[in-house]
């Protein structure tokens, strides 16, 4: 079976060091799926690795993408009843190819009722959302976003709301973001109006921080010592520094968590999310053809973008 992948061979910027490359897919090895990849998004966390953030983690060359959503084409005996049906291929070959390989225990089945876009992005920040919100659950507290705009902080915005939180604010950097926000019952800040965001810092009791760098180092001088502090990205590509008198930061990486589930946890993992994430405001998908990957990368960078860009490896059947 003939695959085309996006592959890297170095670190570097992803439009230069990706390259699309068709060679044959080897055998199914044992207690893997193989799935016929239908899409998969653009993610920072799929973006990320290839610049060499995380070299030390990563085996050259690799096959970029974490998430995305497929037909099983081939199953061991135990998962025949798997064979055609739609499963996100999570935790085995990276996603941006046609063909995937996976563990089977690990495959999560889609509902029926999920449609194929919203499946795709079911993963890296939905799950990291779930997954945050239990290790600082927000009931009765005022909860402050960073990057709100991005998938996650919309989802834990929302999540945060239903669990009881007494009030959120988000902060944006693009006015695109000011409107939907407010629909989704989060307030928007914009992130250039330095005394709105330090004044809600100081009475907040949780901040979910995408960012790291000067923002989440100035949070972090104005929050109450009493609060918590979740860093679960560095999208500003800069560290900061900790001091005494910040409240106490935690470090969320979803692989750590993930990495430690056996394959019943990790189902019901997505058994919980399903519902939730159906109920929820979503960004709209970008749906654009694999073989234009470049273009998907240049949206995806765009300034104040809205939609979520998506590689479409092949059509629904009707």
């Amino acid at each position: 079976m003939e695959n085309s992948a996006l592959v890297y061979r170095q670190f570097g910027e992803p439009a230069s060091v990706l390259q699309a490359e068709t060679a044959r897919k080897g055998p199914l090895m044992p207690g893997n799926l193989r799935v016929q990849m239908l899409c998969a998004p653009v993610n920072a966390s799929d973006l990320i690795p290839i610049t060499g953030a995380y070299r030390h983690r990563v085996t050259l060359p690799g096959v970029a993408g974490y998430e995305g959503v497929g037909r099983v084409i081939a199953a061991p005996q135990a998962f025949q009843s798997l064979v055609g049906k739609r499963v996100l291929p999570l935790r085995g070959e990276g996603t941006w190819q046609q063909v995937v390989d996976c563990p089977a225990e690990l495959a999560v089945p889609v509902p029926d009722e999920i449609e194929t876009w919203l499946a795709a992005r079911a993963f890296i920040n939905p799950l990291a959302a779930q997954l945050m919100l239990r290790l600082c659950p927000p009931e009765g507290k005022r909860v402050l976003l960073t990057a709100a705009g991005s998938d996650c902080a919309i989802l834990l915005g929302q999540w945060a709301r239903q669990m009881g939180a007494t009030a959120v604010w988000g902060i944006h950097r693009s006015p695109a973001h000011a409107a939907r926000l407010a629909a989704m019952g989060i307030t928007p800040i914009a992130q250039q109006e330095t005394a709105a965001v330090l004044s809600v810092a100081a009475q907040c009791d949780i901040v979910y921080d995408a960012t790291g760098g000067a923002l989440a180092q100035a949070l972090l001088e104005a929050m109450p010592q009493a609060g918590e502090f979740i860093s679960y990205g560095l999208l500003s590509g800069q560290p900061f520094t900790l001091a005494r008198h910040y409240p106490p930061v935690r470090w969320f990486h979803i692989r750590n968590t993930f990495s430690a589930c056996d394959p019943q946890r990790w189902q019901a993992e997505f058994r919980a999310l399903w519902p939730r994430l159906l109920s929820s405001h979503n960004s709209e998908s970008v749906p654009l053809p694999f073989a234009a990957w470049r273009e998907a990368l240049q949206h995806y960078y765009q300034p104040g973008r809205v939609g979520k860009p998506v590689l479409q490896m092949a059509q629904e059947e009707a």
